[in-house]
C-alpha cells in the first residue's frame, strides 16, 4: 500500500468545526492544511455578527483549541457571557486563526469546487482506498489548483445553501426573479440592513429562532420607525413550536425568546399566518404580491421585502466523485439519521456520537459539522467538536478513544415537527433556530 503519511488532511472550512479540525488533528500529530472560500476565519459566522448566540463560552471553545490558544497567553472570555457572532470571532475564531500552529495551515480566498480519488472516479474500485485524494480548488484570481491529500475532512457547512421558501422544497414561483428583496437567514435589520427595512412592509417567513429574531429586531425598529409594518407567517401551524421549553429551558435566553415570540403575537403589532403555504410571488410597481394559502383559504400580502428563516441544506456538488451513503430522508450518513431525524424522535437528546455514525464509504472521507447533520434542523457546537475528536483519534489508529464518545449538553427547548408536539432539545446553535436577541 501506497504510504500517504507525507500528506496533509485537508479540511474545508475554517468555521468554528474547520478550526477545531486543525487543532484536533495538530493534536494528533496529523498535518491539516485549511480551505476557506472567504477572506478570514468564521466568513460565514460573521453574516450574523449581531446575533447572540443560546449557548454560553463553556459550550463554543473546542478544547483542543483551548490547549493551543492558553500556551500563547489567551485568555478564555467568561465561560457564562453569552457571545454575539462578532464575538465569537474576535474574542476566540480570530485569534485561533492567527496562532502560529494554525496560521500556517490556513488558506484564505480557497474555494474547492471538487474532490476525488487520485486517478479515480467515483466508479473505479481498484486501489481506490490506497490512493490519495485530490482536492481541487480555486484562488481569488480564478486560478484553479489541485492538492493531494492523505484524508479529507468536510467541515464547510451549509449557511451558502439556504432552503428556499416552498413547504415542497423547492422555490415558489417569483421567488428567484424576485431574489432583490429577499433576504435570506437572519438580516440585520437594526443595523446593516436598516434603511431596506425602515418604514417598510417586511414578511418574516419561518417559525425558527432565526424567525424570531428578526421579528423582535424589526419591532425595536417598529418603535424608532412606527410606518414599519411586520407580517410573520411559518409553515407549520400554532404558536406551540415557538414556546418550547420556556422558562424550564437549561439555555435560559433560548427559552425567554419563545415566551417572547408568543407576546409579540399577542400584543397586534404584526399580523401572523399560521400555517401558510406561500404559491408564488409577482412583482407590483415597487411592491411584492405574495399569493398563499392558510388552512384551504387563499389569501394575497402585498409587502415590500421577504425574510426567509426557513434553514438550510448540505451542498454535496463538490462531492460527487466520492462514494457517499446518504440516508435519503435527512441527507446524513445512515448511522446518524436516527439520532438527529425530527420525524422520528423531538431531540430530548442528542447521543453523543463520533467516527462509528460518522462512516462514509470512502475511507478517510468525514463530514462533520453543521453539514453531517443534513437537513435536520439543530446542531450544537460541542457536537461538532466531540465529532473531530473522535475522527482525529481514527485517523492515527487510536481507535478506543475514536469511540469513547461523550458529550455534556444543556437539555430542554423546541424542537419539533408536524406530527410530533414540543419537547425538550439540546442544541444551542443551529442553521435555523440557533440564537438569542
Amino acid at each position: 500500500m501506497r504510504d500517504l503519511s507525507s500528506l496533509p488532511t485537508a479540511v474545508i472550512g475554517a468555521g468554528p468545526v474547520g478550526l477545531a479540525a486543525a487543532a484536533q488533528l495538530l493534536a494528533r500529530g496529523v498535518e491539516p492544511l485549511v480551505f476557506e472560500r472567504g477572506s478570514m476565519a468564521g466568513a460565514s459566522v460573521s453574516n450574523w455578527a449581531h446575533v447572540r448566540l443560546f449557548s454560553p463560552w463553556e459550550y463554543n471553545v473546542d478544547a483542543a483549541a483551548r490547549r493551543l490558544l492558553d500556551a500563547s497567553g489567551w485568555t478564555m472570555p467568561d465561560p457564562d457571557h453569552l457571545p454575539t457572532g462578532g464575538e465569537l470571532i474576535s474574542d476566540y475564531l480570530a485569534p485561533l486563526a492567527r496562532h502560529p500552529e494554525i496560521a500556517s495551515r490556513l488558506r484564505f480566498g480557497a474555494e474547492v469546487t471538487d474532490i476525488a480519488r487520485e486517478g479515480h472516479s467515483r466508479l473505479s474500485g481498484e486501489g481506490r482506498d490506497a490512493a490519495p485524494f485530490t482536492v481541487v480548488w480555486r484562488d481569488g484570481q480564478g486560478i484553479r489548483h489541485r492538492t493531494r491529500a492523505r484524508a479529507v475532512i468536510d467541515a464547510s457547512g451549509t449557511s451558502t445553501n439556504p432552503n428556499p421558501i416552498g413547504t415542497d422544497g423547492l422555490p415558489v414561483d417569483g421567488e428567484t426573479g424576485n431574489a432583490d428583496r429577499i433576504d435570506y437567514g437572519i438580516p440585520d435589520v437594526l443595523g446593516t440592513a436598516r434603511p431596506a427595512h425602515a418604514g417598510a412592509r417586511t414578511l418574516v417567513i419561518g417559525a425558527g429562532h432565526s424567525a424570531i429574531n428578526t421579528v423582535l429586531d424589526l419591532m425595536l425598529l417598529q418603535d424608532a420607525e412606527p410606518a414599519t409594518r411586520i407580517v410573520w407567517a411559518t409553515r407549520s401551524g400554532g404558536i406551540g413550536r415557538l414556546i418550547g421549553g420556556g422558562l424550564a429551558d437549561m439555555l435560559p435566553d433560548r427559552g425567554r425568546l419563545g415566551l417572547r415570540a408568543a407576546e409579540a403575537i399577542r400584543s397586534g403589532r404584526l399580523t401572523f399566518h399560521s400555517p401558510f403555504a406561500m404559491d408564488r410571488i409577482d412583482r407590483q410597481g415597487q411592491a411584492l404580491r405574495v399569493s398563499g394559502r392558510r388552512d384551504g383559504q387563499e389569501i394575497g400580502l402585498e409587502v415590500d421585502r421577504i425574510v426567509v428563516a426557513t434553514g438550510f441544506r448540505p451542498d454535496h456538488s463538490m462531492l460527487r466523485e466520492l462514494r457517499l451513503s446518504a440516508d435519503p430522508v435527512v441527507e446524513t450518513t445512515p448511522a446518524l439519521a436516527p439520532l438527529i431525524d425530527p420525524n422520528l424522535h423531538s431531540c430530548g437528546t442528542v447521543r453523543p456520537h463520533g467516527v462509528v455514525e460518522l462512516r462514509q464509504p470512502e475511507s478517510d472521507f468525514y463530514i462533520v459539522g453543521m453539514k453531517s447533520y443534513g437537513r435536520a434542523p439543530t446542531f450544537l457546537m460541542a457536537t461538532g467538536y466531540e465529532q473531530m475528536r473522535s475522527v482525529a483519534a481514527e485517523l492515527v489508529g487510536d481507535h478506543a478513544a475514536a469511540r469513547d464518545v461523550r458529550l455534556k449538553l444543556p437539555e430542554t427547548g423546541v424542537c419539533k415537527t408536524a406530527a410530533l408536539p414540543a419537547h425538550p432539545v439540546c442544541c444551542a446553535m443551529d442553521r435555523e433556530d440557533g440564537f438569542s436577541r
